[in-house]
Protein backbone atom coordinates (compact mmCIF):
# COMPACT_ATOMS: atom_id res chain seq x y z
CA UNK A 1 0.00 0.00 0.00
CA UNK A 2 1.52 2.96 -1.29
CA UNK A 3 -0.58 5.79 -1.72
CA UNK A 4 -1.77 8.72 0.02
CA UNK A 5 -4.96 6.88 1.89
CA UNK A 6 -5.82 10.01 3.62
CA UNK A 7 -6.33 11.81 0.72
CA UNK A 8 -8.00 8.81 -1.13
CA UNK A 9 -10.36 8.11 1.65
CA UNK A 10 -11.51 12.05 1.87
CA UNK A 11 -12.35 12.22 -1.81
CA UNK A 12 -14.31 8.74 -1.86
CA UNK A 13 -16.36 9.31 0.94
CA UNK A 14 -16.68 13.28 -0.07
CA UNK A 15 -18.44 11.72 -3.42
CA UNK A 16 -20.04 9.26 -1.76
CA UNK A 17 -21.73 11.42 1.12
CA UNK A 18 -25.22 11.38 -1.03
CA UNK A 19 -25.56 7.89 -0.98
CA UNK A 20 -25.70 7.99 3.19
CA UNK A 21 -28.19 10.78 3.40
CA UNK A 22 -30.63 8.31 3.64
CA UNK A 23 -28.94 5.89 5.96
CA UNK A 24 -28.12 8.47 8.07
CA UNK A 25 -31.92 10.06 8.55
CA UNK A 26 -33.46 6.98 9.16
CA UNK A 27 -30.55 5.70 12.23
CA UNK A 28 -30.87 9.33 13.57
CA UNK A 29 -34.84 8.71 13.85
CA UNK A 30 -34.07 5.28 14.97
CA UNK A 31 -35.38 4.94 18.33
CA UNK A 32 -32.91 2.57 19.80
CA UNK A 33 -29.32 2.51 18.61
CA UNK A 34 -28.60 -0.57 16.18
CA UNK A 35 -25.04 -1.88 14.68
CA UNK A 36 -22.96 -2.35 11.79
CA UNK A 37 -24.27 -3.27 8.75
CA UNK A 38 -27.16 -5.71 9.92
CA UNK A 39 -28.45 -3.36 12.46
CA UNK A 40 -27.36 -5.31 15.69
CA UNK A 41 -29.68 -4.47 18.33
CA UNK A 42 -27.30 -2.29 21.18
CA UNK A 43 -29.72 -3.89 23.75
CA UNK A 44 -27.76 -6.88 23.05
CA UNK A 45 -24.18 -5.40 22.26
CA UNK A 46 -24.06 -2.60 24.56
CA UNK A 47 -21.32 -0.58 23.03
CA UNK A 48 -22.85 2.64 24.24
CA UNK A 49 -22.89 3.19 28.43
CA UNK A 50 -27.01 3.49 28.89
CA UNK A 51 -26.00 6.75 30.88
CA UNK A 52 -23.28 8.99 29.54
CA UNK A 53 -24.88 12.74 31.51
CA UNK A 54 -21.75 14.56 31.85
CA UNK A 55 -19.59 12.73 29.95
CA UNK A 56 -17.10 13.78 27.08
CA UNK A 57 -17.55 11.80 24.44
CA UNK A 58 -15.81 11.58 20.67
CA UNK A 59 -16.83 9.74 17.78
CA UNK A 60 -13.60 9.35 15.10
CA UNK A 61 -14.87 8.98 11.54
CA UNK A 62 -18.41 10.31 12.35
CA UNK A 63 -19.52 10.41 8.37
CA UNK A 64 -23.49 10.88 8.98
CA UNK A 65 -22.77 11.30 12.93
CA UNK A 66 -26.09 9.17 14.30
CA UNK A 67 -23.82 7.79 16.83
CA UNK A 68 -23.15 11.04 18.21
CA UNK A 69 -26.39 12.01 18.28
CA UNK A 70 -27.42 8.20 20.25
CA UNK A 71 -24.40 9.68 22.72
CA UNK A 72 -25.74 12.95 23.19
CA UNK A 73 -29.11 11.71 23.55
CA UNK A 74 -27.90 9.64 26.19
CA UNK A 75 -26.24 12.95 27.92
CA UNK A 76 -23.41 13.32 26.41
CA UNK A 77 -21.13 16.55 25.60
CA UNK A 78 -20.19 15.40 21.96
CA UNK A 79 -17.37 16.33 19.80
CA UNK A 80 -17.57 14.31 16.15
CA UNK A 81 -14.76 14.35 13.65
CA UNK A 82 -14.18 13.65 9.72
CA UNK A 83 -12.70 14.32 6.86
CA UNK A 84 -15.24 14.87 4.20
CA UNK A 85 -17.49 18.20 4.22
CA UNK A 86 -20.32 16.75 2.28
CA UNK A 87 -20.58 13.83 5.53
CA UNK A 88 -20.59 16.68 8.10
CA UNK A 89 -22.81 19.01 6.19
CA UNK A 90 -25.41 16.39 6.48
CA UNK A 91 -24.38 15.47 10.12
CA UNK A 92 -24.87 19.46 11.25
CA UNK A 93 -28.37 19.18 9.38
CA UNK A 94 -29.70 15.98 11.32
CA UNK A 95 -28.69 17.36 14.48
CA UNK A 96 -30.31 20.74 13.98
CA UNK A 97 -33.35 18.84 13.23
CA UNK A 98 -33.01 16.57 15.95
CA UNK A 99 -32.25 19.17 18.60
CA UNK A 100 -28.97 17.51 19.26
CA UNK A 101 -26.15 20.25 19.97
CA UNK A 102 -22.82 18.41 18.60
CA UNK A 103 -19.07 20.25 18.10
CA UNK A 104 -18.07 18.89 14.74
CA UNK A 105 -14.54 19.14 13.76
CA UNK A 106 -13.49 18.64 10.00
CA UNK A 107 -10.12 16.36 10.11
CA UNK A 108 -8.37 13.47 10.14
CA UNK A 109 -8.85 10.85 13.75
CA UNK A 110 -5.09 9.97 13.25
CA UNK A 111 -4.30 13.98 14.10
CA UNK A 112 -7.55 15.94 15.86
CA UNK A 113 -5.21 18.50 16.97
CA UNK A 114 -7.38 18.31 20.23
CA UNK A 115 -6.02 18.82 23.98
CA UNK A 116 -4.58 16.02 25.73
CA UNK A 117 -7.05 13.99 27.94
CA UNK A 118 -10.11 15.60 26.77
CA UNK A 119 -12.75 12.88 26.90
CA UNK A 120 -14.44 9.78 28.91
CA UNK A 121 -15.60 8.08 25.88
CA UNK A 122 -14.30 7.24 22.64
CA UNK A 123 -16.13 5.49 19.40
CA UNK A 124 -16.01 4.31 15.97
CA UNK A 125 -18.32 2.40 13.69
CA UNK A 126 -16.89 1.81 10.51
CA UNK A 127 -14.78 5.82 11.17
CA UNK A 128 -11.01 5.53 11.69
CA UNK A 129 -12.10 1.88 12.60
CA UNK A 130 -10.94 0.56 9.36
CA UNK A 131 -10.02 3.81 7.08
CA UNK A 132 -7.14 4.82 9.70
CA UNK A 133 -3.80 3.08 9.95
CA UNK A 134 -4.84 1.55 13.20
CA UNK A 135 -1.36 2.58 15.19
CA UNK A 136 -1.60 6.05 14.38
CA UNK A 137 -5.59 6.62 15.27
CA UNK A 138 -5.01 3.86 18.66
CA UNK A 139 -2.48 6.54 19.66
CA UNK A 140 -4.67 9.17 19.29
CA UNK A 141 -7.13 8.47 20.90
CA UNK A 142 -5.08 6.77 23.70
CA UNK A 143 -3.80 10.51 24.19
CA UNK A 144 -7.13 12.22 24.05
CA UNK A 145 -8.88 9.59 26.27
CA UNK A 146 -8.29 10.75 30.12
CA UNK A 147 -6.93 7.70 32.43
CA UNK A 148 -10.18 5.53 32.99
CA UNK A 149 -11.57 6.19 29.21
CA UNK A 150 -13.19 3.72 27.55
CA UNK A 151 -12.68 3.29 23.38
CA UNK A 152 -15.11 1.08 21.66
CA UNK A 153 -14.48 0.16 17.82
CA UNK A 154 -16.59 -1.66 15.11
CA UNK A 155 -15.12 -3.04 11.67
CA UNK A 156 -14.72 -5.57 9.73
CA UNK A 157 -13.87 -8.93 10.50
CA UNK A 158 -10.53 -10.45 9.37
CA UNK A 159 -12.00 -13.49 7.93
CA UNK A 160 -14.54 -11.39 5.82
CA UNK A 161 -11.47 -9.57 4.58
CA UNK A 162 -9.88 -13.32 4.02
CA UNK A 163 -12.90 -14.37 2.12
CA UNK A 164 -13.10 -11.44 -0.23
CA UNK A 165 -12.17 -11.89 -3.73
CA UNK A 166 -9.28 -9.58 -4.96
CA UNK A 167 -11.25 -8.45 -7.72
CA UNK A 168 -13.80 -6.62 -5.43
CA UNK A 169 -16.40 -9.62 -5.74
CA UNK A 170 -18.85 -10.44 -2.77
CA UNK A 171 -17.27 -12.40 0.19
CA UNK A 172 -17.37 -16.08 -0.81
CA UNK A 173 -16.05 -19.82 0.94
CA UNK A 174 -12.22 -19.57 -0.22
CA UNK A 175 -9.35 -17.77 1.14
CA UNK A 176 -8.20 -15.42 -1.25
CA UNK A 177 -5.45 -13.63 0.99
CA UNK A 178 -2.78 -14.50 3.82
CA UNK A 179 -3.18 -13.87 7.48
CA UNK A 180 0.16 -13.32 7.67
CA UNK A 181 1.38 -9.75 7.58
CA UNK A 182 -2.19 -8.99 7.10
CA UNK A 183 -2.46 -4.93 7.15
CA UNK A 184 -6.10 -4.61 4.93
CA UNK A 185 -6.90 -4.27 1.15
CA UNK A 186 -7.15 -1.13 -1.40
CA UNK A 187 -9.88 -1.78 -3.05
CA UNK A 188 -9.48 1.46 -5.64
CA UNK A 189 -9.34 -0.44 -8.70
CA UNK A 190 -11.08 -3.42 -8.60
CA UNK A 191 -13.37 -4.53 -10.96
CA UNK A 192 -16.20 -4.75 -8.98
CA UNK A 193 -17.71 -1.92 -6.57
CA UNK A 194 -14.12 0.28 -6.18
CA UNK A 195 -13.76 2.73 -2.86
CA UNK A 196 -10.89 3.51 -0.68
CA UNK A 197 -8.24 1.86 1.30
CA UNK A 198 -9.18 -0.09 4.27
CA UNK A 199 -6.97 -1.47 7.42
CA UNK A 200 -7.34 -4.44 9.61
CA UNK A 201 -5.34 -6.67 11.29
CA UNK A 202 -4.78 -10.43 12.61
CA UNK A 203 -6.47 -10.78 15.92
CA UNK A 204 -3.16 -11.04 17.54
CA UNK A 205 -1.67 -8.07 15.63
CA UNK A 206 -4.83 -5.87 17.14
CA UNK A 207 -3.72 -7.65 20.66
CA UNK A 208 -0.49 -6.80 20.17
CA UNK A 209 -1.08 -3.30 19.12
CA UNK A 210 -3.37 -2.13 22.21
CA UNK A 211 -0.47 -3.91 24.75
CA UNK A 212 2.25 -1.61 22.76
CA UNK A 213 -0.20 1.68 23.05
CA UNK A 214 -1.30 1.03 26.65
CA UNK A 215 -4.83 0.01 26.38
CA UNK A 216 -6.43 -2.97 28.41
CA UNK A 217 -8.87 -5.40 26.58
CA UNK A 218 -12.02 -5.02 28.46
CA UNK A 219 -14.73 -7.11 26.12
CA UNK A 220 -14.44 -8.74 22.43
CA UNK A 221 -17.54 -9.67 20.30
CA UNK A 222 -17.69 -10.96 17.30
CA UNK A 223 -20.85 -9.92 14.77
CA UNK A 224 -23.13 -12.22 12.50
CA UNK A 225 -25.79 -11.40 9.71
CA UNK A 226 -29.34 -12.08 12.23
CA UNK A 227 -31.58 -14.43 10.90
CA UNK A 228 -34.30 -12.59 8.58
CA UNK A 229 -31.31 -11.03 6.41
CA UNK A 230 -31.20 -11.57 2.96
CA UNK A 231 -29.13 -10.39 0.25
CA UNK A 232 -25.88 -9.05 0.41
CA UNK A 233 -24.82 -5.95 2.00
CA UNK A 234 -21.30 -4.08 2.07
CA UNK A 235 -20.05 -6.95 -0.45
CA UNK A 236 -21.31 -9.42 2.10
CA UNK A 237 -23.45 -12.21 1.35
CA UNK A 238 -26.31 -12.60 4.29
CA UNK A 239 -25.66 -16.38 4.18
CA UNK A 240 -22.24 -16.13 4.83
CA UNK A 241 -22.69 -13.67 7.41
CA UNK A 242 -25.03 -16.23 9.14
CA UNK A 243 -22.32 -18.38 9.59
CA UNK A 244 -19.02 -16.83 10.17
CA UNK A 245 -18.43 -13.46 11.79
CA UNK A 246 -18.66 -10.25 9.23
CA UNK A 247 -17.49 -7.61 12.22
CA UNK A 248 -15.91 -7.45 15.38
CA UNK A 249 -16.21 -5.32 17.88
CA UNK A 250 -13.32 -4.28 20.57
CA UNK A 251 -13.83 -2.48 24.12
CA UNK A 252 -10.72 -1.01 25.36
CA UNK A 253 -9.77 1.16 28.63
CA UNK A 254 -7.01 3.32 29.48
CA UNK A 255 -5.69 2.71 32.55
CA UNK A 256 -6.29 4.57 35.24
Amino acid sequence: MSQDYVSVNRDIWQEDAKNWIETGERLWAAPRPQWGNWGNPDDELRLLPADMSGADAIELGCGTAYVSGWMAQRGAKVTAIDVAPAQLKTARRLSEQHGQKITFIEGNAEATGLSDQSFDFAISEYGAAIWCEPKLWLQEAWRILRPGGRLVFLGNHPLSLLCSPLNGAPCDHQLHRPYVDMWGADWTEVEFEPSGICFNLTISGWMDLFDLIGFSVDRYQELFAPDWAQGIRAAIPADWAKQYPVEQVWHLSKPE
